[in-house]
């Protein structure tokens, strides 16, 4: 839900970058399954841009379900959107074989909101399924919602306050994880995790061809481990 005071979605309805994630996206998870055919569930619509472009991905034979809490959509064609309140899910156990969450679990609230989050993908997904999950770090060097830098490294209780000292925004409703942190929730949901930050960093480089995505991701496997934890965004394919 948007909050008064919050994060502003509308900030983020760029069709360019969202062409963008959604090619990285379908990139990622075509390595471990097809998406050709596929019931797909993308959780946070947004514009409805990746709902859109995903739907091209699974094609005639497949289909792209889409909820959020808000409807914000300028896209929506290709995809089955539903307007849900919270964070359950209203499909049976096993409907899906692909769940996207995509920069949506830090917006859902605190760890016990998060935790029911995953458990939820965790239910519709069939056994064979596949998720993906993406979301800022704790220790990102720049918060990429307000860009201010270092706020997500406060204690919880002074970033609200220390937001509003730099005029960005009134109220910081953002609750980012650390990795192992995140570890952690996806485990306690009964899913098993593999970390595909890194893959995820030189894909982008693949696709956007900007000259930074091209300079990071032209490193050596050790040298990005070794800065794995302030990269902004850390990337996991889920499964049971």
């Amino acid at each position: 839900m948007v909050t008064d005071g919050g994060w502003k979605p509308q900030r983020s309805l760029d069709a360019r970058s969202r062409r963008a994630k959604a090619a990285k996206i379908a990139a990622l998870i075509e390595k471990r399954r097809p998406l050709a055919g596929a019931d797909l569930l993308e959780i946070g619509t947004g514009a409805g841009i990746i709902a859109t472009l995903l739907a091209e991905e699974v094609g005639p034979a497949g289909r792209v379900v889409s909820v959020d809490v808000d409807d914000l959509r300028t896209v929506h064609e290709g995809y089955e959107f539903h307007l849900v309140d919270g964070v359950e899910l209203p499909f049976p156990d096993e409907s899906f074989d692909v769940v996207v969450s995509n920069h949506t679990i830090e917006h859902v609230g605190a760890e016990d909101e998060q935790l029911t989050h995953l458990r939820e993908i965790a239910r519709v997904l069939r056994p064979d399924g596949v998720g993906y999950l993406a979301s800022p770090t704790r220790w990102a060097l720049v918060e990429p919602h307000f860009k201010v830098p270092l706020l997500s490294w406060l204690p919880p209780a002074q970033r609200t306050p220390v937001l509003r000292l730099t005029g960005r925004g009134r109220v910081y409703d953002i609750n980012p994880r650390t990795r192992a942190g995140m570890l952690s929730l996806i485990e306690r949901a009964g899913l098993r995790a593999t970390d595909v930050t890194l893959e995820a960093l030189r894909t982008t480089a693949d696709i956007e061809q900007s000259r930074v995505a091209r300079t990071a991701a032209a490193l050596p496997d050790g040298a990005l481990s070794a800065v794995r934890g302030a990269l902004p965004t850390m990337v996991f394919l889920i499964a049971k």
